[in-house]
């Protein structure tokens, strides 16, 4: 794994559209020659052989009340992971066939046309090789191992120009020691992008990036049996549509190295998700800043701090609809809210609409909550500004529920926000 440090990219504002889609208009079939970096072999597929702290450097999410976000969203993508149109005036035309693995050694662009069983396209690159694999039409359908596997390389970006479709139908193989265990499966970083829908079916995860994963444009229907995109540094999204169903989570990072990594920044995009587990998990921390998005899930977001700064937040819950727990020691178990319209609907029973197992901070935005718990804390809660309701009714401070019956009124009453109960001690997360 690459080394990463955060925040190197030139600035680049995040009010970038999705752009036109092209035609492929005088593009020919033609065979890739030698020195184009790909070969063809009938091989079966299965033979192939930290994040920014706060200014006293605590990573302390939420503990001023100014609402200043962790990152800076503008600095997250570099002007080529944005370009929805890839730039084909030296691009190498490739078609898939049954049981054959396509091997990219080159830097440069590849459109992949064609529909194949067991086929896999294989990225073998340079540590310093960009490489652009453009979808155009490309249906693979896999048994037990990737359609699109990164085994080295600088950056991979994979465009989709035209509808797509990927499938992995049983329990995947591994190639030797690494653990294939995703349809789009990469050792270094990936970027998803485009103008046109990809469709991904996978018997485990949909993507699975063990560097930083970046989503700016396209539309995505994924549906997993375990998670529909996962990395291990980063998700990071700037826009596109998202529809995921996944047996676990929706979107997941985790680094079990550094765990100031294994986080999740949201710039925009639209997502309906529904998931077995939860529908967006970070073990260091996860930042919203637009978006739409509509949740069911056992839990709706989950991490170690939770930053909510803009966006349409519509949450279906039956355990947490936003959690913060201790997963990484390099943050402040936090919820902050400093924006946005949320929306949460809780299950009965012993369910928190919003739960914090350190501190709660609201300076803004509008938070309703319909459920037997709006609010369980363990630290203190902060209530600045912003509206919050709870069951229809207006409240002026944050509420604190007591484990399993009615909680004190944390904030209210000399309180001075302290928790009322025992939060979410000994239950999930």
């Amino acid at each position: 794994m690459k080394n990463k440090k955060l925040l190197k990219i030139a600035a680049l504002t995040l009010a970038v559209g999705v752009c036109a889609s092209f035609a492929l208009t005088g593009l020919n079939s033609a065979t890739a020659s030698a020195d184009s970096g790909v070969t063809a072999s009938a091989a079966a597929p299965d033979s192939v052989s930290s994040a920014t702290k706060s200014a006293d450097g605590t990573g302390n999410l939420g503990t001023s009340t100014d609402g200043t976000p962790i990152l800076n969203g503008n600095e997250l993508f570099s002007a080529r992971d944005l370009e929805q149109s890839p730039d084909l005036s030296e691009a190498v035309i490739l078609s898939v066939s049954d049981g054959q693995t396509l091997s990219v050694s080159g830097e440069g662009v590849y459109v992949l046309r064609g529909t194949a069983k067991n086929a896999t396209v294989v990225v073998e690159a340079e540590d310093s090789a960009k490489v652009q694999l453009v979808l155009d039409g490309l249906s693979i359908s896999n048994d037990s191992f990737p359609c699109i596997y990164v085994k080295s390389a600088d950056k991979v970006f994979i465009t989709t120009v035209s509808d797509s479709s990927l499938s992995v139908t049983d329990g995947f193989v591994s190639d030797g020691d690494t653990r294939t265990d995703a349809v789009i499966f990469s050792r270094d970083d990936l970027v998803l992008n485009g103008s046109a829908v990809l469709t991904i079916s996978s018997a485990c995860n949909g993507v699975s990036c063990k560097d930083d994963l970046k989503l700016t444009g396209g539309s995505y229907v994924v549906t997993a049996a375990s998670k529909c995109f996962e990395a291990n540094d980063s998700i990071r999204v700037a826009g596109g549509s998202y529809t995921l169903s996944a047996g676990t989570d929706g979107l997941h990072a985790e680094n079990d190295e550094d765990d100031s990594l294994g986080y999740i920044y949201i710039g925009g995009g639209q997502f309906s998700i529904r998931a077995g587990d939860d529908g967006i998990h970070a073990k260091a921390f996860v930042q919203i800043d637009g978006g739409s998005f509509t949740i069911s899930a056992a839990e709706g977001i989950e991490a170690t701090a939770v930053q909510l700064n803009d966006g349409s937040i519509s949450i279906e819950s039956w355990d947490d609809g936003v959690n913060a727990a201790r997963k990484s020691t390099a943050y402040a178990v936090c919820v902050e809210i400093n924006g946005g319209e949320i929306n949460i609907v809780m299950g009965a029973g012993d369910t928190d609409g919003i739960d914090s197992n350190g501190s709660l901070i609201v300076n803004g935005g509008t938070v309703n909550i319909t459920g037997s718990s709006g609010f369980d804390y363990e630290g203190s809660a902060s209530y600045n500004g912003g509206t919050l309701i709870l069951n229809g009714q207006t409240l002026d401070s944050i509420p604190n529920q007591m484990m399993g019956g009615a909680g004190g009124m944390g904030g209210m009453g000399g309180m001075g926000g302290q928790p009322g109960g025992m939060g979410g001690r000994g239950r999930r997360g």
